[in-house]
């Protein structure tokens, strides 16, 4: 799809019916034969036009008879299969030269929207104010949906101490791999921001220095913001593994428990079917049951035991906690 836009910053952009010098061109997943005719219009090569198109394709610059490149991955919201939301990220190319501004992206993007309907101010002939004032929306882009990704943990992380579930475990794992994507995007970013600065006009005009500025701050705010979230994030599934681990054994351990109490009556049991003389049997002497006696003595000393062991762990906790209160009165 191509539109062609005019503005000149003191309004919303004006679609314009065909391309016409100083004209912004938005290319949203074009064809073959849309990158041929732009290609023929503007004088931008359709290996630049088309290098956006790969999902792959890794934020850089390049330059190249007078056009200017600028590859960056822009954060995105997707809709997964159970009805939930992914984060992730698309690269998108601005390019420019005498003639006009390029935008290339497989799908639309949500600050190329506001340029359109005029939340952010534009200047179509202006190139260099439109890739800084670009750079530093799609900046605060990524601000913005990491406060989500750390609202939504939250959320999660409260219905968590409520009962866990795999439900809310998988929708975790999902907000670190997209922290991961952010993370990764956010640092080949930086590394396109900055060279912005020696971008022609950046480093004279105060304007586009105090945008190049405004990139910077917010572009290292958003990495250090995204690391910082990456790391929470890391220690809670860490933690919330271990509670799990730890549920599981004390589990396996009651479950061990009620074995062992319920093998004693099996184990005794048992010894009616066997060809040994037990009390109460017809025609048999009491005197003849010691054997009976001795296994059922045996039985009882082993499960006594097997129980001190199992429950062993309980006493050295108590001591533990008397310990702490001990410790507490000692600091104060």
């Amino acid at each position: 799809m191509i539109k062609f836009f005019l503005s000149d910053g003191g309004r919303a952009p004006a679609e314009a019916e065909k391309f016409t010098s100083g004209c912004w061109v938005d290319l949203v997943n074009p064809a073959d034969d849309e990158c041929e005719n732009i290609s023929a219009l503007t004088g931008i090569s359709e290996d630049m036009l088309k290098a956006a198109l790969d999902e792959e394709e890794r934020a850089r610059t390049e330059f190249d008879d007078g056009n200017a490149m600028f590859i960056v991955d822009c954060p995105l919201i997707e809709e997964n299969d159970g009805g939930g939301d992914d984060y992730t990220t698309i690269p998108l190319a601005v390019i420019y030269n005498e003639k006009c501004i390029v935008t290339v992206c497989l799908k639309g993007n949500t600050v190329l929207k506001d340029f359109i309907t005029g939340r952010e101010r534009i200047d179509t002939r202006s190139r260099v104010h439109f890739l800084l004032t670009f750079m530093l929306c799609n900046a605060k882009r990524f601000l913005y949906y990491l406060k989500q990704i750390d609202r939504k943990t939250r959320r999660i992380q409260t219905e968590m101490e409520k009962t866990m579930r795999n439900t809310e475990i998988i929708q975790l794992l999902d907000l670190q791999n997209s922290l991961v994507y952010f993370s990764t995007s956010l640092n080949s970013n930086e590394r396109v921001h900055e060279k912005l600065f020696k971008v022609e006009g950046v480093a004279t005009r105060e304007e586009y220095r105090d945008l190049y500025d405004d990139v910077i701050i917010e572009s290292r705010q958003a990495i250090e913001t995204c690391n910082i979230y990456k790391n929470i994030l890391s220690v809670t599934m860490d933690a919330y593994g271990s509670v799990i681990s730890n549920n599981a054994n004390d589990t396996m351990k009651k479950l061990t428990i009620i074995t062992i109490l319920l093998a004693v009556p099996t184990m005794i049991a048992g010894f009616w079917g066997m060809n040994m003389p037990v009390p109460w049997q017809d025609g048999v002497a009491f005197k003849d049951t010691g054997w009976f006696w001795l296994v059922i003595a045996l039985t009882v000393t082993f499960t006594a035991i097997i129980g001190a062991l199992l429950l062993k762990g309980r006493p050295l906790k108590k001591r533990t906690r008397r310990k702490r209160k001990k410790d507490r009165r000692k600091d104060e």
